[in-house]
């Protein structure tokens, strides 16, 4: 019954835990497209092509537009040099921050220590989330590529499972491998999903994909969609017509 309440909750909440990716080179090309989408939007993520294009300055703007940030930088180097740029990112008024779990036990615990230090009295303190394997890979890219043995599933609820006990909040993963996350760590250990995709929308470069509904019927905390919206012709009614998809959870 609690889980049926939980999820039944999320879905009244969805506008708040679908963030918009801004997958754009220019501020100007951003504001464009959040007034294409006629204030539905409440959550964005500010990647490494926006955040190279425009900097830190991006993150100031969206949140003076009354948005929530992801600023998705997949922070991965040595416990120190995370440790100083979760430290930086702090001051910039970020909801949420992420780095690549395959740093190690160190280097997260560094990174939440570094994202904790930096953080102005009063402040709260950003969502830290951990990256697991990255939506474009695949089961055969993982063994014959970067040479993890073992079944992807696998990998990733191992990664979780290292995050949780670094002290993250989340990690971020397919839809699909929300449940044994969720199974490995705990409940209210967020997961963070990229890979969505509405209906009928082409994968692209990813392969671990589903549709916003099925990602909220899986039990994920967050969404994470972009191209689906942004490459629209009509993002707002796409926006509009995802919105209804999910409340009647198709």
């Amino acid at each position: 019954m609690e889980s049926s309440l939980t999820q039944n909750h999320l879905l009244c909440k969805a506008d708040e835990r679908i963030i918009l990716a801004l997958d754009f080179q220019t501020k100007a090309e951003v504001m464009n497209c959040l007034a294409s989408l006629e204030n539905q939007v409440r959550y964005v993520k500010v990647g490494l092509e926006l955040f190279y294009a425009e900097g830190s300055a991006i993150v100031s703007l969206l949140k003076e537009q009354g948005l929530k940030v992801f600023v998705d930088l997949k922070i991965h180097d040595i416990p120190n040099t995370a440790k100083g740029s979760m430290k930086s990112l702090a001051k910039h008024g970020a909801d949420m921050v992420n780095l690549h779990v395959a740093g190690g036990l160190a280097m997260m615990e560094a990174a939440r220590e570094g994202l904790e230090q930096g953080v102005s009295a009063g402040s709260k303190s950003p969502l830290l989330i951990g990256v697991t394997m990255l939506t474009s890979s695949s089961q055969q890219m993982m063994n014959e590529q970067i040479l993890i043995p073992g079944r992807l599933d696998e990998t990733v609820s191992h990664y979780a499972s290292l995050a949780c006990q670094a002290g993250l909040d989340g990690v971020v993963a397919s839809p699909l491998e929300v449940p044994i996350i969720k199974q490995a760590t705990r409940t209210d250990f967020l997961t963070v999903t990229p890979g969505i995709r509405t209906v009928g929308s082409a994968f692209g470069d990813q392969t671990r994909v589903t549709t916003p509904a099925k990602a909220f019927e899986l039990g994920t905390d967050y969404i994470v969609i972009g191209r689906s919206i942004t490459q629209a012709e009509e993002p707002a009614k796409v926006w509009a017509d995802m919105m209804v998809s999910i409340r009647e959870g198709k």
